[in-house]
């Protein structure tokens, strides 16, 4: 029988920092910015237990954990550890779809799957010293929300049989086809847990949310048909963060930017493609969103040329409210021609 697992990375950039020093293990650490107003970029399960998470301001971070451990960013040695872990996890498939750089779906043909899910997550943690988590199921959005069930280094499986044990209580944001704009609206008419959607037709699903509202219906009940595409090409490419605190502190949102430019960057190296529209989107205290974007003339990858056009379009949209969250997204994407970029 053919599976969909979801393989993630338990928290990535911190566990390649202590594979480089394996002193920092048991204490707490985060990776990010190292001024008091930049930002995390992601903590480990040491930090967790004193409320840290990505994108808190490292300020905050301190307050809460004295004790911090910070270090800066290096996105080149994450995405070799990437590498590394990914061609081990591509040797157990014929079919792998790798979605960022620490997670992937891949197609396993197994009698007993649990033992296979087993046997990969051992070869891993042996070879890289990188601990993964994985989901098991017969769909991807099912994959996804088992390998986040046991964090970290857990192995779940989702059966047919399962929806009623974990789905009606989750939370709708994590409903694949639901983003912070859908939430939102939902959670004004009282619609906070998966259990409290199902209670919504199909009909008023559609009505208020057109096709998206009919994959919702269909994904809620446990019925995903996107299958496992090494060769997806997504329309666009873009991360967004809700900060813990409004703010028009300057530092804070360039430290915002910088760090949503290089996750980005992270996911084109990974997948090799490049664009020419860059979007930038901001949301104020007031929930008043505006965008604004720019098409190049050649296309961009990398985080320093993102991080330029995003702060231009930063100081045209913005006028020095407070702000709730800041967002890159960039589209009309293409891959890259490595032979041609080689001399770069």
């Amino acid at each position: 029988m053919k599976y969909i697992f979801h393989l993630d990375c338990d928290a990535f950039y911190a566990s390649c920092e202590e594979l480089r020093n394996p002193k920092l293990k048991n204490l707490p650490l985060a990776v990010g910015g190292l001024s008091n107003k930049s930002i995390l970029t992601t903590a480990n399960y040491q930090a967790r237990k004193y409320g840290l998470h990505s994108a808190m301001p490292v300020f905050m971070a301190k307050q809460l954990c004295p004790d911090l451990i910070l270090l800066p960013v290096d996105h080149k040695y994450y995405r070799e550890k990437s590498k590394e872990v990914f061609s081990i996890i591509k040797s157990f498939t014929s079919l792998m779809e790798q979605v960022s750089i620490d997670e992937a779906y891949i197609v396993v043909e197994n009698k007993n799957p649990l033992i296979r899910a087993k046997i990969l997550q051992n070869k891993v943690f042996k070879d890289t010293g990188i601990s993964i988590s994985v989901g098991i199921s017969y769909n991807k959005f099912l994959a996804k929300l088992a390998s986040d069930w046991k964090k970290p280094h857990g192995i779940t499986m989702i059966r047919e049989d399962d929806l009623d044990k974990f789905l009606p209580e989750i939370s709708i944001n994590k409903v694949h086809g639901i983003g912070k704009k859908t939430s939102e609206r939902l959670n004004k008419i009282g619609i906070y847990k998966v259990k409290d959607l199902l209670k919504l037709d199909r009909e008023y699903l559609l009505d208020n949310f057109g096709k998206q509202g009919a994959y919702i219906y269909q994904v809620i009940r446990g019925i995903d048909k996107r299958a496992v595409n090494p060769n997806r090409l997504r329309k666009s490419i873009g991360k967004e963060r809700t900060f813990t605190q409004n703010t028009k502190e300057p530092k804070i949102l360039d430290s915002y930017l910088r760090n949503l430019s290089e996750l980005i960057e992270d996911e084109m190296q990974i997948k090799d493609i490049q664009a020419k529209t860059v979007n930038l989107k901001i949301k104020d205290e007031n929930f008043h969103t505006r965008s604004k974007a720019i098409t190049l003339q050649e296309p961009i990858y990398k985080a320093k040329d993102i991080y330029k056009e995003a702060k231009k379009l930063l100081a045209d949209l913005y006028d020095g409210e407070s702000l709730r969250l800041i967002g890159i997204s960039l589209s009309k994407l293409s891959k890259r021609d490595l032979n041609q970029l080689s001399f770069l």
